[in-house]
């Protein structure tokens, strides 16, 4: 990062406005726009985010904004040591070319004293190290080293600067330091994504369950983060890398992703206990309807199936109702009269709280598990893959306490 940039950013931080920041420093919004961005790389993190076309502050920035203001007073410091005019200072701040790995390098410098001795120490050339000294020197305007036998020494004006950039350092140290945390954070975790159970007794909650407990017990250094959403967010999430493993009832969208499938099923009806009907097509034209939405492969088998089984019915449209949580599905219909539809496989372990039709044609519904590159994401969807398949694989006695 250049100081020039910081500057900027900070001004942008601190007004909330990028347009007003260009016109007070008389630069294009573009560079503006640029100087806060490679803040948010620098730092790993997001400070500011676009609504309605007006710029909002995200909560990180206050504090990023109080982490800049050492840096902001050096700015100043540094200006009147260059000897600027005062009515200048903003243009100039703003402006100012040096970046912080040239100040690191001018501190190295100085604390071995000696160019040649800092260059071995930064594995650089001397006379690439000695061409950063001179500009830096030539942008102050005054020598900050003095070459003697032995090396450098600081001239008075190069102590002044050692303290200014000393400060600005230790200021865009402690940044970065946080910056590199949250890395870490980010790096030791995998975040894993899953349609959302049926509940407790699921086979999805029981797989994750599985999968946390085997996996603390082979003290992986990776922490597990668990989320539970909707197949078309999770599809979502992987593409921008906000979770590495994504459990889901559809292959759609998976390209690029390893991916394999986790088990098979067919779809069932499941319909109120007290229903009497003994055809799923009477059932949907005696029952309102409630379904995960058409964005999920479930909910788009099971919506097409009861708009055909009722075709001639009127206001279809206005009584089946999407609900992409399967909790408040399990509880329309087992309390409040309402027909759905789930793969065999998560209906067996309700079967005590909803009555379950067969079909009259063979619907299968399949679930995936999908993960990114990391080799972490790679061990949890094996782990995963076998927790299903031991699930799977009980006697059908257990399995209907299961799904």
């Amino acid at each position: 990062m250049h100081l020039g940039a910081l500057f900027v950013a900070s001004h942008v931080l601190a007004s909330g406005s990028v347009r007003e920041t260009a016109r007070r420093f008389s630069l294009a919004a573009s560079t503006v726009s640029v100087a806060v961005s490679n803040l948010e790389s620098e730092l790993a993190i997001k400070l500011t985010e676009r609504s309605s076309g007006e710029l909002v502050k995200l909560i990180a920035s206050g504090k990023v904004l109080d982490g800049l203001q050492p840096i902001m007073l050096a700015i100043a410091q540094l200006h009147e040591l260059a000897g600027e005019p005062a009515v200048a200072f903003e243009s100039w701040a703003s402006r100012i070319p040096i970046k912080t790995v040239t100040i690191e390098r001018f501190l190295e410098v100085a604390d071995q004293g000696s160019i040649n001795r800092a260059a071995r120490r930064l594995r650089l050339g001397q006379p690439q190290l000695s061409l950063q000294i001179a500009n830096l020197e030539k942008f102050i305007g005054h020598q900050l080293l003095e070459r003697q036998a032995q090396g450098s020494a600081l001239t008075r004006k190069g102590r002044s600067a050692y303290s200014i950039f000393s400060a600005v350092s230790q200021a865009w140290n402690d940044l970065k330091s946080a910056a590199d945390e949250r890395y870490r954070r980010v790096a030791r975790s995998l975040r894993i994504g899953s349609i959302i159970p049926t509940g407790a007794e699921s086979w999805v909650a029981r797989c994750l369950s599985a999968l946390v407990a085997d996996w603390n017990a082979g003290r992986s250094k990776n922490a597990i983060s668990l989320i539970s959403m909707t197949a078309d967010d999770l599809r979502e999430a992987l593409r921008s890398g906000r979770i590495d493993v994504a459990i889901l009832d559809s292959v759609f969208g998976l390209e690029g992703f390893e991916h394999r499938e986790l088990l098979r099923t067919d779809l069932v009806a499941i319909a109120p206990p007290g229903s009497t009907a003994s055809t799923v097509a009477d059932l949907v034209a005696g029952h309102p309807i409630c379904t995960p939405s058409e964005r999920t492969g479930l909910g788009d088998a099971a919506t097409a199936l009861s708009r055909e089984r009722a075709v001639s019915r009127r206001f279809r449209n206005q009584d089946i109702m999407a609900a992409d949580s399967l909790p408040v599905i399990v509880d329309l219909v087992a309390s409040h009269g309402y027909v759905s539809f789930l793969g065999r496989v998560s209906a067996l372990p309700i079967a005590d709280r909803v009555r379950i039709v067969e079909l009259a044609e063979h619907i299968p519904i399949s679930y995936h598990v999908a993960c990114n590159h990391r080799k972490a994401s790679a061990d949890a969807c094996a782990m995963i893959a076998a927790a299903v398949h031991k699930i799977i694989s009980e006697p059908v006695a257990k399995t209907a306490a299961v799904a």
